[in-house]
């Protein structure tokens, strides 16, 4: 089989390359060796050209040709004449068991592997935790311990004083729930993947918002599923687009972000979750309703989509405490019809057989607290956005955004720039972007002068972070995309 790795999955696999120290071949080889060492490029699989690569990471070709000769001094690559340079077909992968992280190119997983402190990546929406996580572990371990340690089975729907909470959640919030509906999964993240598997195969069809999640379209796209994007104005997703989606796709799941889209920030209106509702009712086309990315939130927001759904209407309803209380602390979970949670909660149980105990009982306490918690979230989060659109203004005038509704990031526009060629001055600037492509559910989709800008970083770093755009971006436009040409050493 002959593989070849493209050109864009290459630069989205090398991530933030240019981070750490020494001359820059050396940090491309570095990476690129790293990439080879995880399996992520397979023995004998063929690397884009020295042309291409450099076009593609903006920096000159002669950096490319250093790098890719350094690691065929090392064994690590060999060239053969008509056949391009390719990873040495006899080198074994130090995980032999062929993971590939971030094999989809999607940025977000290198981050969450990377040790590199020098870099600021925004490529992940990660938030510390409240106080009221410290309090409920001290409440669980003085109050639950006990009882809990003597629990005599996995609980692989979620533990049931867990699911009741999820229950009396949803009760406050206008959709009656009953406990046979929840399954309680490690992190949000993990019910989109559980939904992706039992709703999707290869060649099924997935209607979503464009732009929409990255991480979201990368678990349906690993089912073989083919994306039908749909336009999204201030009020949601597109309901006319919608129709004509279902009509002429006959997809097998809409996927949809109301409470907040991921990444503009935009809150679906009531009206456009009572509109996908009947829709779902009248085509027989169930809806995956990600909640999942909360942050600041909007005092008129509606109820889930689940609750404007007439009879008949399949719904699943992803949510999560990630964005809420900590991103640590890695609970999150489904609600569908019984039938259906019934189907899932068995391809968790083949997934990792059950989410922690402890974790899951952390999280009843916080879901009791869940209104305090989320406003607690809320006000942090309007904060530092203020800070930084304020700091945007003026330092990055150019720039242009719309003040999310809700959520805890920018959907930056660019203008008259490629964003994948900013990401690549930024990357030497030590800041990680995604640009507005990855967010897309076709080649670009008109978002290429995009990218997601999250601002949930602390005080200071939030200051460092729009110093160093500020500082990439009038490189870029004084001198263009980065051209790395003098050689290591001269001789003269």
């Amino acid at each position: 089989m002959d593989l070849v790795r493209t050109t864009d999955e290459l630069v989205g696999l090398l991530g933030a390359w240019t981070g750490g120290s020494g001359p820059l071949y050396r940090r491309l080889a570095g990476a690129l060796r790293q990439l080879i060492d995880l399996g992520s490029l397979a023995p004998g699989e063929r690397l884009p050209s020295e042309r291409a690569l450099a076009a593609a990471l903006r920096v000159s070709r002669t950096t490319v040709v250093a790098a890719y000769d350094h690691l065929r001094q090392e064994g690590v690559l060999e060239s053969r004449q008509g056949s391009g340079t390719r990873v040495d077909s006899a080198r074994a992968p130090v995980r032999a068991d062929g993971w590939t992280p971030g094999g989809s190119g999607n940025p977000v997983y290198g981050t969450l592997l990377r040790t590199d402190d020098s870099v600021i990546s925004a490529s992940c929406l990660l938030t510390p935790a409240l106080d009221g996580v410290e309090r409920a572990v001290r409440e669980v371990v003085a109050q639950d311990l006990p009882a809990l340690m003597a629990e005599s089975t996995y609980h692989p729907r979620g533990l049931p004083a867990l699911r009741e909470a999820i229950c009396r959640y949803y009760e406050r919030r206008g959709l009656p729930t009953h406990p046979d509906q929840i399954v309680v999964t490690t992190g949000g993240h993990q019910a989109v993947s559980l939904v992706a598997q039992l709703y999707l195969n290869r060649g099924s069809t997935v209607v979503a918002e464009e732009p929409s999640f990255a991480g979201c379209l990368d678990l349906m796209r690993d089912r073989d599923a083919e994306i039908v994007p749909v336009p999204l104005d201030e009020q949601g997703i597109d309901p006319m687009g919608v129709r004509r989606a279902i009509a002429e796709h006959h997809p097998h799941l809409i996927f949809v972000m109301p409470s907040y889209h991921n990444p503009t920030g935009t809150m679906m209106s009531a009206a456009r979750r009572r509109e996908l509702g009947e829709l779902s009712a009248r085509h027989g086309v169930p809806i995956l309703e990600d909640s999942a990315y909360t942050g600041i939130r909007a005092e008129d927001e509606p109820a889930p989509l689940a609750a404007y759904a007439p009879r008949g209407a399949e719904i699943i309803t992803v949510d999560s405490l990630t964005k809420v209380a900590w991103a640590g602390l890695r609970v999150g979970w489904l609600r569908a019809p019984a039938e259906m949670a019934l189907r899932l909660s068995r391809r968790k149980v083949l997934a990792d057989l059950a989410s922690p105990l402890l974790n899951q009982a952390i999280a009843v306490r916080l879901l009791d607290d869940y209104e305090a918690l989320a406003d607690e979230r809320s006000r942090e989060l309007r904060e530092a956005m203020a800070h930084m659109e304020g700091m945007l203004r003026r330092d990055l005038p150019e720039w242009e955004w719309r003040t999310p509704d809700g959520g805890a990031a920018l959907w930056v526009r660019l203008p008259g720039v490629d964003a994948r060629s900013f990401a690549q001055v930024a990357m030497c600037h030590d800041v990680e972007l995604v640009p507005g492509s990855f967010m897309s559910a076709t080649d670009g989709g008109g978002y290429d002068s995009h990218f997601r800008l999250p601002v949930s970083f602390d005080h200071g770093t939030r200051e460092e972070l729009v110093w160093r755009l500020a500082r990439a971006w009038r490189e870029l436009r004084r001198h263009g995309p980065v051209d790395v040409t003098l050689p290591d050493r001269l001789v003269v």
